[in-house]
């Protein structure tokens, strides 16, 4: 086996380390790479945050505290501290990292793979004249591009003209051994315990506007508007932070919710929490492949999402879950109903999610992927790659 200062680094650059999908990807990754195939190093464009607490061995975290707007004493400091480290490979995550790839064109033998996640408000069709100048310019700099969902990288190839032989396509993965059916106690903080528990609907995810939680509001209030009876023995749990946080009570004080709706803010036991929940809601604009989704299915909840992104590559409609459309808060709070009566079609779209994810979707998949291009691309530049972890013995 070789020792930790022989194996490749692979320096991750990320805007930075706060709660989400994408930072909770980089922590299972990391967590699962043994130390004699990879070394990983982390560059927040702006600041590390909690995530950092979740690694379960010491990695290096910069923060380069990148001023809003244009910072162009950002790209220095960085440009030098790429040259100092001088990774095998840098691995950047979304638009606002892209930027930072010119920083790395100098270092002898570096690879640099990019990850489409998903696009936020600003760019929600995917037409975001300047953000699609960016990627066209850096696709000829980027050795791999890779996208979470299938729609994603139709996108490059269709729309950025990526050439699709530098695309790729990588599903999300989720730890399964953390979030199963196996019920607990109720967590902490919640207004009921096992034997007065109520159905329970909710959601999980950052409060921003692209994660659309006034949708679900809007939902909410019409099934009690429609369904006074149902509504009084339900509960509408939201999980996350953001800077909607203070918007979305207010909404809810303003349609006369406080009762019925609890805010957690941010949680660490998101398993027991989901576990908790009858009825998981995703009411995005937009999303690449969510991990939310695939945590709810494999704590066997049945789920309901907007028909938007890379989701319908996770749901069949009344199959593993339910699809609603945008902007349609009545058909959302239809199918909330109908759900809530229709125990054997709940169950079985919530064990047909939790079979799925078992298949094709645990966090061992997605590793072994991300794991074969870093050895594809070390090869290509003619780095010695140690063997895959598993054909180690």
């Amino acid at each position: 086996m070789k020792s930790d200062h022989l194996s490749p680094m692979v320096v991750h650059i990320i805007y930075s380390l706060e709660t989400g999908g994408l930072e909770n990807g980089l922590v299972y990754l990391i967590n699962r790479t043994p130390s004699h195939l990879f070394r990983h190093t982390i560059i927040c464009l702006h600041q590390s945050g909690n995530f950092a607490k979740r690694f379960q061995q010491p990695v290096p975290i910069y923060s380069m505290h990148k001023r809003p707007g244009t910072d162009p004493g950002m790209y220095l400091r960085l440009f030098r501290l790429l040259h100092e480290l001088r990774p095998a490979i840098v691995h950047t995550y979304n638009i606002a990292a892209l930027a930072t790839v010119p920083c790395s064109l100098f270092i002898h033998g570096v690879r640099r793979i990019h990850v489409e996640h998903g696009r936020d408000m600003i760019e929600l069709a995917g037409d975001h004249f300047k953000y699609n100048c960016l990627r066209k310019i850096m696709g000829f700099f980027v050795h791999r591009y890779i996208s979470v969902s299938e729609e994603l990288r139709r996108w490059l190839v269709d729309t950025i003209h990526i050439n699709p032989a530098k695309t790729g396509q990588i599903y999300n993965g989720i730890d399964t051994k953390r979030f199963h059916p196996w019920p607990g106690p109720v967590p902490k903080g919640l207004p009921w315990d096992e034997k007065n528990r109520p159905l329970v609907v909710g959601t999980v995810g950052r409060l921003a506007e692209v994660k659309n939680q006034r949708l679900l509001l809007e939902a909410y209030s019409l099934l009690r508007r429609c369904h006074p009876d149902t509504f009084t023995q339900t509960r509408l749990l939201i999980v996350g932070d953001g800077p909607l946080a203070g918007a979305l009570r207010d909404l809810c004080r303003n349609m006369s919710m406080n009762g019925q709706v609890i805010f957690t803010g941010h949680r660490d036991d998101v398993p027991e929490l989901l576990r908790t929940m009858d009825i998981f809601v995703l009411p995005s604009f937009s999303e690449g492949i969510s991990y939310t989704i695939l945590e709810a299915m494999a704590t066997k909840t049945a789920v309901i999402a907007t028909d938007t992104g890379g989701t319908p590559e996770l749901i069949t409609d009344r199959k593993n879950g339910m699809l609603v459309p945008l902007a349609k808060p009545k058909i959302l709070a239809c199918r909330i109903y109908e759900l809530l009566h229709n125990i054997p079609l709940r169950n079985k779209l919530a064990e047909a999610g939790y079979e799925m994810v078992r298949k094709k979707f645990t966090w061992e998949r997605t590793t072994d992927s991300y794991f074969s291009l870093y050895r594809e691309l070390l090869a290509s530049a003619g780095h010695s790659v140690t063997n895959h972890p598993h054909e180690d013995g």
